[in-house]
């Protein structure tokens, strides 16, 4: 009997059957797309970020076709991908039977120094004026333009000082890119003996002598937490190699803008002082791990790095530019190194730290952007470029980002040995009509302090004993138009935002946080018991400090809490 006339559960069955496997299917449309926009890229799983801003930038949002095509490509789960699209503010994915964004999409600043200039009035007059199919408005953090508040991002163009009229007329414009601003390019920093004294190092140098060089200037980490710069070097090197260097541009911290203002500037002097530190530590590749609020940046940086591949300073694909998606936490180092592997920013348990087991498990060097363009000035003009300057008994000097009520927001050089007063006069004294009421002295993470504090030099290790610290220098200045409390829940709520919600004391700490200080009156035994249980018990710094405006607002503006 043939098999095809025998009887059989095959024949007999009742099963509907599979025609796929489980799960969401790929298809071949969106697969195509996908590989088309990749093109001849290597699938490596840490450029799973950058292959979503492809999709990203070309799309405007991320379907979970598109998602799950960029997961096959890459072998990887669309679980493990969609939790990395999902991670990130500046991804918006979009699910099936789910209308895509608009075209454009308008960021309006929130943050302290733009809430003090009207951004909630500027987000409410947008939102009523604009027809919301083909414009959403969103708040974002801080952008690292205080010194132009309030400002907006229309697509990739930011509106400095922005009103609802430059924003009509950017749209009509068509104008949604980022303007690139005149800047030191190869060609003039080169002409000026830029990258001699890199060429001079690696043909002549020993690193220990020029680490003891950066120790002798006193040059410490700019990125926040004033580590001793020189002393990093040492630690890595110590660890077999490969290694590795990774740059921190993911200069999140709002009322920070020093880094964004020397690369917009002077974006060489960064890059040979990176160079030089690579040297030193004999690192294989150099990462630029770059924030996504810095389209400018990221463009100046491309160019300039095809330049030095193009003079053969350094071979191609040495420096690997890398963009973040719009988070703060990747501000910090281990956070910041998860990101750069194509992960989630989700900062690192510790020990080991990076300087061991850092980007794919090898010992890394971090460094702040300003820091590496101090390493350059002082390798070309001697540590005495910093060491020479002393004021109030503090050797040094220090980019300080200045916003808020005062006439002149900038960066402003000054002796590290700098008072509040001292700032304020060098950004042009306070705004008429404006008295000086209060102060934060390095970003939300440090709180406020009062205006009768007014003699402590704003640098490492002097404002420990007030219970906060410098951070990265963001200065924003408030007058008596202003509630030291509405300030405090400002920064709260940037952290609640921004928290990464590994743990919990970090993560449901900021949202209680944000709550109890609504309230007429702050239940301050609460919050102190709070205050004590982020502190003590979060992983990274976010969480750590995050109660610091909390702490010091209850200290020194009693009267505003009840």
């Amino acid at each position: 009997m043939a098999l095809d006339d025998r009887k059989g559960v095959w024949k007999s069955g009742k099963g509907k059957g599979r025609h796929t496997p489980k799960g969401r299917q790929v298809t071949d449309e969106a697969w195509d797309q996908v590989k088309a926009l990749l093109g001849d890229r290597p699938r490596n799983r840490d450029l799973l970020i950058e292959f979503m801003h492809l999709i990203q930038d070309s799309y405007g949002h991320l379907s979970t076709q598109h998602l799950a095509a960029l997961a096959e490509e890459l072998r990887l789960s669309q679980a493990e991908v969609y939790e990395v699209a999902t991670f990130y503010a500046h991804f918006d994915v979009v699910r099936e039977g789910e209308a895509p964004p608009p075209a454009l999409t308008i960021r309006v600043c929130d943050s302290l120094s733009c809430e003090l200039a009207g951004a909630q009035q500027l987000k409410a007059a947008l939102e009523d004026g604009l027809n919301p199919a083909d414009v959403r408005v969103l708040r974002a953090p801080c952008m690292g333009r205080c010194d132009t508040a309030p400002v907006l991002e229309l697509g990739h163009h930011h509106i400095d000082h922005a009103t609802p009229e430059k924003v009509k007329a950017a749209i009509a414009a068509g104008h949604t890119h980022a303007d690139i601003p005149d800047y030191e390019t190869f060609q003039a920093y080169a002409a000026d003996g830029g990258y001699e004294t890199l060429k001079d190092l690696r043909a002549n140098g020993h690193w220990e002598d020029v680490q003891a060089k950066i120790k002798e200037s006193g040059l410490r980490g700019l990125g926040g937490a004033g580590f001793p710069s020189g002393t990093k070097w040492g630690f890595v090197r110590g660890n077999e190699g490969p290694r590795y260097l990774a740059v921190n541009g993911d200069e999140g911290e709002p009322g920070t803008f020093k880094d964004r203002y020397y690369l917009e500037r002077t974006p060489h002097l960064f890059l040979e002082g990176m160079l030089i530190a690579a040297w030193a530590v004999e690192a294989d590749k150099a990462f630029i791990y770059m924030r996504d609020e810095y389209p400018a940046v990221l463009h100046i940086l491309a160019t300039e790095i095809k330049a030095l591949e193009d003079a053969g300073i350094v071979d191609p694909g040495y420096i690997d530019l890398r963009r973040g998606a719009g988070a703060y936490i990747c501000g910090e180092e281990s956070a910041m190194i998860e990101s750069i592997e194509g992960k989630r920013g989700i900062p690192r348990h510790r020990p080991p730290y990076v300087a061991q087991v850092g980007i794919f498990g090898r010992p890394t060097l971090v460094h702040n952007v300003e820091t590496l363009h101090w390493i350059a000035r002082i390798n070309r003009e001697g540590p005495e470029v910093l060491n020479t300057t002393e004021k109030n008994g503090r050797v040094g000097l220090r980019s300080y980002s200045v916003s808020g009520r005062v006439k002149k927001p900038g960066v402003h050089l000054l002796p590290a040995g700098s008072t509040i007063l001292d700032i304020i006069d060098a950004a042009g004294g306070m705004m008429d009509g404006h008295t000086f009421k209060a102060y934060q002295p390095g970003g939300p993470s440090s709180g406020l302090l009062p205006a009768t504090i007014n003699d402590v030099p704003l640098d490492f290790d002097t404002l420990q004993p007030l219970g906060t610290f410098i951070g990265s220098a963001a200065v924003v200045v408030l007058s008596d138009h202003d509630q030291a409390r509405d300030a405090a829940l400002n920064m709260l709520k940037f952290f609640e935002d921004e928290s990464c919600g590994q743990c919990t004391p970090c993560r449901v700490g900021c949202e209680k946080a944000v709550k109890l200080m609504q309230a007429d009156t702050w239940d301050r035994a609460l919050l102190d018991d709070l205050i004590g249980i982020m502190t003590d018990a979060s992983i990274c710094g976010l969480g750590q400090a995050a109660s610091n405006p909390i702490k010091l607002t209850m200290e020194h503006f009693g009267d505003e809490v009840g």
